[in-house]
Formats: C-alpha cells, sequence, structure tokens
C-alpha cells in the first residue's frame, strides 16, 4: 500500500471517528472560555523550541493543557479545541507553518485534535489514563510520520529514504515529547484539579473524566 492510499485511510477513519464523537456536543460559556485558554496555552507553549542534533525540535510540553481538557472536562473539547490550535498554529507558530495545502489535513488537523482521545481513549484509574495517553500520541506520532513521508521526502538523508527519514526524524522530537508530557500529566493531582475547574467530581463518561 502506497505511502498516500495508507493516509487516505487513516484520515479517513480519523475524522470519520472524530466527526462521529462530536455529534450532539454542546458548549456554553464556560465551555467556550476554558478552550480558549487552553488553546492559548498550547500555542504559547509549542513556539518555545529546543533543537534537536536531527534537526527536529521540542516543544515545551505543549500538549498538557490539550491533554488536560480531555483528562479534566472532555475529550470532544479537546478534539475541537485541536483542530482551532491547527489552524491558528499556522498563522503564529513558524515550525507549523505547511508547505503544501494538504499538510494541513495529515498533521495540523490531526496531530492537535488527537490529544483529545486520551481522554476518549482513557478512563478512571492510573493504568486507564496512562492508557489514554499512549494511544493519544500514537495518532500523533502516525500524523507526523505520514506528513513526513508525503511532504518532506526531499529532506531525507542519503540512503535513509522517505520512511527511513520520517520515522527518525520524529521519534528524535516526538517520543521524548510523549514521555516527558506524560509523566507531568501522571504526577499531577488530576482530581483536585477537576474540583478546582469544575467546582465537583468530573463524571467518568465522555473521555472527561479526572482519574485518581
Amino acid at each position: 500500500m502506497s505511502a498516500v492510499i495508507l493516509t487516505v485511510v487513516f484520515l479517513i477513519l480519523y475524522f470519520g471517528s472524530a466527526v462521529f464523537l462530536l455529534r450532539g456536543l454542546r458548549m456554553g460559556t464556560r465551555e467556550l472560555c476554558i478552550c480558549g485558554v487552553m488553546i492559548a496555552l498550547t500555542l504559547v507553549l509549542d513556539s518555545i523550541r529546543i533543537p534537536l542534533p536531527t534537526g527536529a525540535t521540542l516543544s515545551l510540553c505543549s500538549p498538557v493543557p490539550l491533554l488536560l481538557l480531555a483528562l479534566l472536562w472532555d475529550g470532544r473539547l479537546a478534539i475541537l479545541s485541536g483542530w482551532v490550535c491547527g489552524i491558528l498554529a499556522i498563522f503564529l507558530v513558524p515550525v507549523w507553518q505547511p508547505v503544501h495545502w494538504g499538510q494541513i489535513f495529515v498533521e495540523h488537523l490531526v496531530c492537535f485534535s488527537c490529544l483529545g482521545y486520551a481522554g476518549l481513549l482513557g478512563g478512571a484509574g492510573r493504568w486507564k489514563r496512562l492508557r489514554g495517553l499512549i494511544a493519544a500520541f500514537a495518532l500523533n506520532l502516525a500524523g507526523h510520520i505520514l506528513s513526513g513521508v508525503i511532504f518532506f521526502a526531499e529532506n531525507a538523508w542519503d540512503g535513509w529514504g522517505a520512511w527511513g527519514y520520517s520515522l527518525a526524524y520524529n521519534l528524535s522530537q516526538n517520543v521524548p515529547l510523549a514521555l516527558l508530557c506524560i509523566a507531568v500529566v501522571m504526577v499531577l493531582p488530576l482530581p483536585t484539579l477537576a474540583r478546582t475547574i469544575k467546582g465537583e467530581e468530573v463524571p467518568h463518561d465522555h473521555g472527561g473524566s479526572a482519574a485518581g
């Protein structure tokens, strides 16, 4: 299966499931405010970059705000906020300027919104929370790798090929970031944060549970 066909199948499944999950989502003033704050924090943290030897850069735990939105409130809100982040990052974060319009769908709209699955695929309890975080970062990595293969193949190092280059480049960037963000989220007192944000215990539905 070619990279293009694989990417198209991935996008159909990804956006199809996301749209299905977002059906019936209601947003009030409080939800709009919390989403706005998390979007702003994500973009600010993503603007702070640490260069790596491979040429990639490591952001300052930029996924954490959307992960917290997914875990403390509602994973669906994190998906929606991730789409907004993906569009705004084009204009506000230099490293996210696309080289092709198709990159927006493969990378920008996937690699932020997928963080919502930390809540949707997680649940109550530390191990279930960890499962959701790993799933979210796996989707994030898939978007980056497919984008690298399709849109940045000409940057491949000699003898590496498009897949080898994209895997090495994105693993060097996204695995350390994932491990760091997972460690941060896992040590945070999520039940306490949930009570502070919502003024009550967060119900364990729609992926918005504050696992203890």
